[in-house]
């Protein structure tokens, strides 16, 4: 469902991305090309001045909620895939070829190209410098934490790939059904 905000702001979507009949997505939202939006996604730029801008070929898979907070604005970088069920919440900013994993929470933190934050992991009020990975289970809000990151491995950069091809098809497969 694509619907108005209140500050008469409307979803400006790429012709080439997949939305989901269940996501719903409101607002001052910007939407590239290849970008798939799974069933249950929200997508919300509904308070006074806020935006979400989603770069091509990202993918917001099952359940995931991404709201920006009045006169703030979220930015996903190319590639970027929010898993089933995270939340980004604005102020934020994530970069090129992110991985947010399940459960997880960014709030007003900057991330940086090829993060990978694992399982129920949060970034909140922090920078995360290019190439780190966020543990599973762990809440990453000081610069001194963001710092001692470890730099992500070759085998969560392929997964990271894995899943963007995995949405991909399903992408170039529901887009033939409509």
């Amino acid at each position: 469902m694509l619907e108005w905000n209140a500050y008469g702001d409307y979803p400006q979507i790429d012709k080439t991305a997949y939305i989901h009949p269940s996501a719903v997505v409101i607002g001052k939202v910007v939407i590239g090309s290849g970008v798939f939006i799974a069933p249950g996604a929200v997508i919300r730029a509904d308070e006074e001045e806020s935006s979400i801008m989603i770069a091509d070929r990202c993918n917001i898979q099952d359940h995931v909620v991404i709201h920006a907070l009045g006169h703030s604005r979220v930015e996903l970088g190319e590639r970027t895939s929010l898993s089933h069920g995270c939340i980004v919440h604005g102020p934020c900013k994530i970069g090129k070829d992110c991985f947010i994993g399940f459960n997880s929470v960014i709030f007003n933190a900057e991330l940086e190209d090829h993060v990978f934050v694992k399982f129920m992991a949060g970034a909140l009020d922090v920078h995360i410098p290019a190439g780190r990975v966020i543990p599973s289970g762990t809440v990453i809000d000081t610069a001194a934490k963001a710092d001692a990151l470890l730099v992500m491995p070759k085998e969560l950069e392929i997964f990271s790939r894995n899943v963007l091809q995995a949405n991909a098809v399903l992408l170039k497969g529901y887009r033939k059904e409509t």
